[in-house]
């Protein structure tokens, strides 16, 4: 069945894209935004996106490489946020000069695909606060337009650098919502870090020209969307397939994750 699927995919491409070519197309991305970054795409990279891209890869496989990537980056997240120079006294007596986080993090899921990076965020940054907003676009209209309907937040979270959490960025129509309402509780445009996982460059210009003054942390730019606004080549739904709901808005799969 895989060798089947690779090679109907195979049927309309006009062009292999290799390493190089992604490597260009994100490199020019981040020369026109200045708040934009993309992670280093190696080959392991390349590779950890090809399964969670494949049609057929299993669930458990999906969301254990999907983990990989979300955890490389909520690491380079956190390593773009403010440090303080800091000295601690070592066991040997002896002092050591380093660095210290400026700002305290809070991780903000856009429900549900949101969800999925929440995990990958507590494992590095102990004791993190989570809040929480759910937006629902109205799958009938050919925009996609969506609306807030929940929002839950940390009373403190205007003294708090955000880590808006989103795997997919088609549109950008769930997270502009998201930051406005994050501007609206007290939270600075640029305390505001977007971590996502899959993005576009139309999401990423509609982003930035709404709010200049965001950081995009992303691991892919991928070429564009349908009619309907799906992310092309994508991967399908990412909160469907990672939290292994047979059902979405696309219909019911013909396929099964395990």
């Amino acid at each position: 069945f895989r060798g089947e699927a690779v090679a109907e995919a195979k049927e309309g491409v006009e062009e292999v894209k290799d390493l190089k070519h992604y490597q260009e197309f994100h490199k020019e991305l981040m020369g026109k935004y200045e708040n934009l970054d993309i992670l280093p795409l190696t080959a392991q990279g390349l590779a950890l996106h090809t399964i969670i891209r494949d049609r057929v890869t299993a669930r458990d496989d999906f969301v254990f490489y999907s983990n990989r990537i979300i955890r490389l980056l909520i690491e380079q997240a956190l390593s773009k946020l403010p440090f303080v120079p800091s000295v601690v006294m070592t066991p040997t007596a002896v002092p050591f000069y380093g660095l210290d986080f400026r700002e305290r993090v809070v991780g903000v899921s856009i429900m549900r695909a949101g969800d999925s990076m929440v995990a990958g965020l507590r494992s590095v940054a102990k004791g993190v606060r989570i809040g929480k907003v759910l937006i629902q676009r109205d799958e009938e209209d050919p925009q996609k337009r969506a609306h807030l309907s929940y929002v839950k937040l940390p009373g403190d979270i205007a003294r708090r650098h955000v880590l808006l959490l989103d795997p997919m960025l088609a549109t950008g129509g769930s997270a502009k919502l998201a930051i406005k309402e994050l501007k609206r509780q007290g939270v600075a445009e640029d305390c505001i870090t977007f971590v996502n996982v899959v993005t576009t460059p139309e999401g990423i210009d509609g982003l930035f020209k709404a709010y200049p003054k965001i950081k995009v942390v992303t691991s892919f730019v991928d070429p564009g969307m349908n009619d309907m606004k799906y992310i092309l080549p994508g991967l399908g739904d990412f909160g469907d397939r990672y939290f292994g709901t047979e059902e979405d808005q696309h219909g019911r799969r013909t396929f099964t994750y395990h």
